[in-house]
């Protein structure tokens, strides 16, 4: 069945045009336009409201549950119950409004189980368990890799036969794993460029897990594709970024996946103090590389704890702000932009036709009014309207 969808604007990932008819065929978007729909489509109205190409997170961990102790609960579940919640996850991203996300770590490669066995799901893009390393961060996801470049290569070719879209590895400490240190470095340059000389030959993209100075400058070195938080932790504060690095971020075209998004949670835990204290000075830092023009995405990091639920990637849009980004930057980044750095640029992240039909309505206009992205009227997930 066509289906005609007719909204009040749609955001064309500069401005809002007014009086869209999207009209869906299957699973693809057939056309734009304005005016009446065409013969025999089914006509959904939505009035007053704006029409998105569904929201992109490239940074979700399916398998962590949002919980006050994720790493706990995920640690007492069996695979069997860890599957349905990654499914019932996957369905709350879905109904904020987010059509794609990238899962970077998830326990025993089941993302891509959950792909192969569920239907009416957000696409689902995977990594896999991260490369980490001997009770490295995240080693409890079963990613632990041997020692050496072999042992990296060897670790890249499972996960590339196994079916994944991307290499994640843990290049320094993080907060979800005792014993590991954020200003800390996991891996060497040779390590590392093993795992990307391995990846870029399979085709795969690798994004990098790095916290520690000496972990982004590593990752850079090596020829990594995205880092993943790049806060340039040190022990006792924030690095500043040397010319020199940022010139190599900026030539390499190294993405930078921006840790934002909390949804409020009155009377839920705050982050921990010397988490506080940094956050000023690395809001400094990634301003000045937005500012030199770095490539960055929103990568919310949804599931690793009770402020970060599964669709708080529209909470995380506006707070893009601080950083410097207006409205529709902040959009293009979570739409557009995403998709781009995700490889699925040429089907994802707009309303064009012969992309997948992944719309997302709200009512008003978010260039304007940021709450309108709460006010969801409806999401089209490859053609299929989500329930509530």
């Amino acid at each position: 069945m066509r289906i005609a969808v007719r909204a009040s604007w749609l955001f064309d990932g500069t401005r809002l045009r007014a009086d869209p008819v999207v009209v869906i065929d299957g699973e693809r978007i057939e056309s734009v336009a304005s005016g009446p729909p065409p013969p025999g489509a089914a006509l959904v109205e939505l009035p007053g409201a704006t029409l998105l190409p569904g929201l992109i997170d490239p940074h979700v961990h399916l398998a962590f549950d949002a919980g006050a102790a994720p790493v706990t609960t995920l640690a007492e579940r069996s695979d069997v119950d860890v599957l349905a919640a990654m499914e019932r996850a996957a369905r709350t991203a879905l109904r904020g409004g987010v059509t794609t996300v990238r899962d970077l770590g998830d326990r025993g490669y089941l993302a891509l189980r959950l792909r192969e066995t569920v239907r009416g799901l957000p696409t689902i893009l995977a990594a896999g368990p991260p490369l980490t390393t001997a009770a490295g961060h995240c080693h409890y996801l079963g990613g632990t890799v041997r020692p050496g470049a072999a042992g990296m290569r060897a670790a890249v070719r499972e996960r590339a036969e196994r079916g994944t879209e991307v290499i994640k590895i843990m290049a320094s400490g993080g907060t979800l794993t005792p014993g590991t240190r954020q200003y800390k470095a996991q891996f060497e340059v040779t390590e590392l460029r093993a795992a990307v000389e391995e990846a870029h030959r399979h085709g795969l993209p690798v994004t990098v897990h790095a916290h520690a100075v000496p972990a982004i400058e590593n990752a850079v070195a090596a020829g990594a594709d995205g880092l993943e938080h790049v806060s340039f932790w040190t022990a006792d504060g924030v690095g500043t970024p040397s010319p020199g690095l940022v010139g190599e971020i900026l030539r390499r075209r190294v993405v930078l996946g921006l840790t934002v998004g909390t949804a409020p949670k009155p009377g839920g835990p705050r982050p921990p103090a010397d988490v506080l204290r940094r956050m000023p000075l690395i809001r400094a830092n990634l301003r000045m590389l937005r500012e030199e023009g770095a490539t960055m995405v929103i990568g919310t990091d949804a599931g690793i704890g009770a402020v970060k639920p599964h669709d708080v990637l529209r909470h995380a849009l506006p707070q893009l702000s601080e950083l410097g980004f207006d409205p529709a930057e902040a959009l293009r980044t979570a739409t557009e932009g995403a998709a781009k750095v995700c490889g699925v640029g040429d089907r994802k992240g707009r309303i064009a036709p012969g992309y997948d039909a992944d719309l997302l309505a709200v009512d008003g206009d978010p260039l304007t009014d940021p709450a309108a992205l709460h006010r969801i009227r409806a999401v089209y997930s490859r053609g299929t309207p989500v329930a509530d």
